[in-house]
């Protein structure tokens, strides 16, 4: 009886996360997917369904014979759509560097201190959290617009002879997603800079090597999980940002947050807009199953 029970439990806590992916994911894709194959119309809601569940399998079998992908063949068709693609990867690609490059020293700093201010240091990083999303971007305006405490600052200590124009810019849209996304970057890092052991680096420092030679030999490579980790975190959600362009960026900053948006709420054209969000999250999606595919084959050549 208690093998049973043991086993009923075991099959449980693994059915959980399959089931909160069905719930959450599978079956609200299904639904974009769904609507990306309808018509759009003048009604609520503005398309007209491509099948109906309730119709019957065979009446839906036979609407799935005659599924229509023209929204699809559409944004092939507009260059509106494909250049946001290409703008949305190379901002969320530069955004992810950057917090990178910030994240890291923090990060190594935080692993190196002593452990008695190791939590307070990390309750720093992790402090913004405790603030509306909408309220600290929204607080940079009043940091980068013309007469901002930014420019303020710069003009008094005589850097700069007239305000810098960050503001509506995608210079503007970088700082936001450093700062808005540094503690996903910071967090993982430090998880794997914390379990190093150090000895290696005195002991190659002892074979000759220099410190910054040990940091790129050792330090480095054994944070490098983390460093994707935490590169996945922020690109991710970076690539489909909306509010960050929004209010921070200019009206010629073009990425697919604000296409989707704009289809959805402004044009009503759900099934375009849905068709965008498909494709996006098939972008997301395959250096995802490339990454785990190399993981995979890297642990059976060390296996």
């Amino acid at each position: 009886m208690q093998k049973l029970v043991a086993a009923i439990t075991r099959r449980l806590v693994i059915a959980i996360p399959y089931l909160w992916l069905l719930v959450f994911f599978l079956i609200p894709f299904f639904i974009v997917f769904k609507i990306s194959l309808s018509q759009v119309t003048m009604a609520i809601p503005p398309y007209t369904p491509s099948f109906d569940l309730s119709e019957g399998f065979a009446a839906v079998w036979a609407k799935i014979h005659g599924l229509s992908f023209d929204n699809y063949f559409w944004l092939l068709d507009d260059p509106l759509y494909y250049l946001a693609y290409l703008s949305s990867v190379r901002i969320a690609a530069i955004s992810t560097v950057l917090t990178l490059l910030v994240a890291y020293p923090m990060a190594y700093g935080i692993a190196r201190a002593p452990k008695t201010i190791r939590p307070s240091l990390l309750m720093l990083v992790i402090l913004p959290f405790w603030t509306s999303f909408l309220i600290r971007v929204y607080a940079w305006i009043g940091i980068l617009k013309p007469e901002g405490l930014l420019n303020q600052f710069l003009m008094t200590l005589h850097v700069i002879d007239s305000p810098l124009t960050i503001l509506n810019t995608d210079t503007a849209v970088y700082i936001g997603i450093v700062y808005s996304y540094l503690p996903f970057m910071v967090l993982p890092i430090y998880s794997s800079l914390e379990k190093m052991d150090y000895s290696l680096i005195e002991a190659a420092q002892d074979l000759g090597c220099t410190p910054l030679s040990a940091f790129w030999k050792i330090t480095f490579p054994l944070s490098l999980p983390g460093v994707v980790a935490g590169c996945f975190l922020v690109f991710i959600p970076a690539i489909g940002e909306f509010v960050i362009p929004d209010v921070l960026g200019g009206s010629e900053t073009l990425m697919i947050g604000k296409t989707i948006w704009n289809e959805f709420f402004s044009n009503r054209d759900w099934p375009v807009a849905s068709a965008v969000a498909v494709v996006l999250l098939v972008i997301l999606i395959i250096p995802i199953v490339v990454f785990q595919q190399a993981q995979a084959r890297q642990q059976e050549k060390e296996g």
